[in-house]
């Protein structure tokens, strides 16, 4: 039985994080669908940057938009929005079989705007209206600016794939939002079955902040015993980190709070795992799809990952085992002078960063590429 089947019926939904006008028109895309039980898709600006630049797939669409006078980020999302709504009808059956569960493609708004709330509203707002498919999330980043637009855009019965997420404290404060979004819908007498969110925890970048630290750590410690503790966390705050997460989860769901929700048709907001491919090579290269199966959970991950997960993935129910060692993990960090604050903000900063810089260069070299002059 197939790797990415088994996964499936572990609970776990495997989405696929990559889009092209390509992977759509040669019957790729189907082939995940209805070959290896992906059931859903994600994307972001560097992923489309990619796409772009290093095919001519392209070309005719961007060059008809400009002769419509269409230039930057509405010409983008238009752009964007031909390849989504295509996925989004290939994915529409598991979507109505999984009772909206589950059949999810996401576009991220323009990450230029992850500080500016009003604007976010107005952008996610404007990108939902003009997806006309029930089965599209909205990306917007989980910042402090972000929150406040994730909350209302919720409230509004927009559906929400909430990502750059770093910590739990972050977690923590989009779960509150996407409650408080439904009690908001329910006391107006709204329905709130078809709403629909993930929480998009980043895994593997962790691991690469930590371990550099590490680095620098042992260039200039001395004692033995610090030097084996700081030693003995590499390769292990990721996971430990996402699962504490998913046990913060797990309480969420267990209070009346939310199974009040819940008797009125809520459906959870599911964990996705993010930024799952293996970025250090002594890794295992499946290490954080493998450490991090389990239930109600979403994993979305690049083609080379998911190939290799394909050929010798080792499947177990594994995202729910020893709590106690993560814990232990985490308070190893704090006592061998790392702070998981102190990363998770510098890498939320960063991130932020890395999709603004290729978001700019992308609507720069859209015209480029189609052989007109920006």
């Amino acid at each position: 039985m197939k790797a990415t089947r088994i996964l499936h019926d572990l609970g776990q939904s495997l989405w696929l994080d990559n889009i092209t006008r390509n992977l759509l028109r040669t019957g790729v895309l189907r082939r995940y669908i209805d070959e290896f039980s992906v059931t859903g898709l994600t994307s972001n600006p560097t992923i489309f940057d990619h796409a772009i630049k290093n095919s001519g797939d392209y070309d005719d669409a961007i060059k008809s938009k400009l002769a419509e006078r269409k230039s930057g980020e509405k010409l983008f999302f238009e752009v964007a929005l031909e390849d989504l709504t295509q996925a989004a009808d290939l994915f529409r059956p598991i979507h109505d079989r999984t009772c909206g569960v589950d059949g999810w493609v996401s576009l991220e708004v323009s990450p230029l705007l992850a500080h500016d709330t009003k604007s976010t509203i107005a952008v996610a707002q404007e990108l939902h209206a003009q997806a006309r498919r029930p089965n599209v999330m909205i990306k917007i980043p989980g910042s402090p600016q972000g929150v406040p637009a994730i909350r209302q855009a919720l409230e509004e019965g927009i559906n929400i794939n909430i990502t750059l997420l770093f910590a739990q404290s972050a977690y923590e404060q989009v779960a509150e939002a996407y409650i408080a979004a439904l009690e908001a819908r329910v006391a107006k007498g709204q329905d709130v079955s078809h709403i629909a969110s993930v929480a998009s925890f980043f895994v593997s970048r962790i691991d690469s902040l930590v371990d550099s630290t590490i680095d620098t750590k042992l260039k200039t410690e001395t004692d033995s015993a610090k030097k084996a503790l700081l030693e003995s966390l590499r390769g292990k705050v990721a996971i430990a980190n996402a699962r504490r997460t998913y046990a913060k989860y797990q309480e969420i769901i267990a209070t009346p709070r939310w199974k009040a929700l819940a008797a009125k048709g809520a459906q959870t907001q599911r964990l996705l795992w993010a930024s799952t491919s293996t970025k250090n090579p002594k890794y295992r290269d499946v290490l954080y799809v493998e450490e991090l199966i389990g239930a109600d959970t979403v994993d979305t991950v690049p083609p080379a990952t998911f190939d290799a997960f394909r050929d010798h993935g080792r499947l177990r129910k594994s995202l729910t085992e020893d709590l106690a060692g993560a814990n232990k993990t985490m308070d190893d960090l704090e006592a061998a002078g790392i702070s998981m604050k102190g990363v998770t903000d510098k890498l939320l900063a960063d991130a932020v960063k890395l999709f603004q810089d290729p978001f700019r260069q992308l609507l720069e070299a859209i015209t480029k590429h189609a052989g007109v002059s920006a």
